[in-house]
């Protein structure tokens, strides 16, 4: 079966934050801007997805979502043939998305004031979530060792007061597309136990994992920590799901799930009935569609590499995994408001800016590389020209 991700699809006026909120936020217009900032993809999500879609439209009753079971076992499925990771479904919790997921999280496992862990530049969510909940953010900055992002755990048990509670990791990273290694997971859960900590693993790019690379999930690479273990997962990275806002908490052991199902049931929480049948036709029927996807994504970030990488003192991170580019800008020689500048306003290119990732992100942009590949190359140009003085 062949996808045709060279499609352009005109996403404005359909009330997508990606392309309709570009104005407003940014104050460059859809009509002649090209949007890279939300972690989406401009493509058509799997055709099996959208077929199960119309035939729940042509039944015309959209009532309450129950007996889940088939849900549940497409993601047992799933994690057991593309992990190899054994999962039971009374682990499984399903969440609003994974950002509520995380705000669950802070609520079961600390209280008002205590410190949750940063591995920054990360994703900005994060930082946002902790804030609400009345938390204190403790950044631990990646070491960037010659493009290449590594943890630095003595470093940040140098920096414990005693009041952190909760270590968020983002696995594969978000930003700079790290896939940490068996033995990094392992120092990091081992860093947990010394240290009395829960680890909020979220694992939502798991899938979006290029050849030569190797994802580990959190519960393999370190059994002996699953009773301060959360595993966050979803399908809506994977196969361009994001609007059924559905994600699952996955969570081995007895004692942890009973404190996070209490916060959750609080929250009068139930499950998005597209959601969830967008994500049991995608975990079981989707696989080509996601082999297309990658081969397809690993060229077009081949393409935007080397165009940005041309650029005088700018550099892009090689992606392990995900779809989202951290470009650095450091060796320009301009601070962060001039580089966004010429991106923004002269290229008409809106990417995330680094310094709402934490310290460590201050210096770079991150642009989304999931549309069609000449919006990209056309976004490449664009950028280079605005550069064009540093030739």
């Amino acid at each position: 079966m062949q996808f045709d991700f060279d499609e352009v699809i005109d996403r404005r006026n359909t009330n997508c934050v990606k392309w309709d909120m570009l104005e407003p936020i940014y104050g460059v217009s859809p009509d002649d801007g090209i949007s890279m900032w939300v972690a989406d993809m401009d493509f058509k999500a799997p055709p099996v997805v959208n077929a199960a879609l119309h035939a729940a439209i042509d039944h015309g009753v959209h009532g309450y979502f129950g007996d889940d079971r088939a849900y549940k076992q497409a993601i047992i499925n799933w994690m057991k043939t593309h992990h190899n990771w054994e999962v039971e479904p009374d682990w499984i919790s399903t969440t609003h998305g994974l950002v509520a997921a995380v705000g669950t999280c802070l609520q079961a496992y600390s209280e008002p004031g205590d410190g949750v862990i940063l591995f920054t530049p990360v994703y900005h969510a994060f930082a946002k979530m902790i804030r609400a909940n009345g938390r204190t953010i403790v950044e631990s900055r990646l070491i960037n060792d010659d493009g290449r992002y590594r943890m630095d755990l003595e470093a940040l048990a140098a920096q414990l007061t005693g009041r952190e509670k909760i270590v968020i990791l983002c696995s594969p990273h978000n930003p700079g597309g790290r896939v940490w290694s068996r033995e990094e997971l392992q120092g990091l859960a081992a860093f947990c136990t010394d240290h009395d900590l829960i680890l909020v693993s979220d694992e939502v790019h798991h899938d979006l994992v290029f050849p030569g690379e190797t994802h580990t999930v959190m519960a393999n690479a370190a059994p002996d920590c699953v009773d301060r273990l959360v595993m966050l997962t979803a399908s809506s990275k994977t196969f361009n799901l994001a609007g059924g806002m559905t994600g699952n908490a996955i969570i081995p052991d007895t004692a942890m799930r009973e404190r996070f199902t209490a916060v959750h049931l609080a929250a009068g929480a139930s499950p998005n009935r597209f959601g969830m049948l967008m994500a049991t036709v995608a975990y079981s029927q989707g696989l080509p569609w996601l082999k297309a996807l990658l081969g397809y994504l690993g060229e077009t970030k081949r393409l935007f590499d080397d165009g940005m990488n041309a650029i005088p003192g700018v550099r892009s991170m090689t992606l392990d995994a995900t779809y989202l580019a951290w470009v650095d800008f450091s060796g320009t020689g301009m601070d962060a408001a001039e580089f966004t500048s010429r991106v923004e306003k002269t290229a008409k290119v809106v990417g995330n800016h680094g310094s709402t990732f934490g310290s460590g992100g201050e210096d770079f942009l991150r642009f989304n590389l999931a549309m069609p590949r000449k919006q990209v190359l056309e976004a490449v140009d664009r950028i280079q020209a605005a550069f064009a003085d540093l030739q």
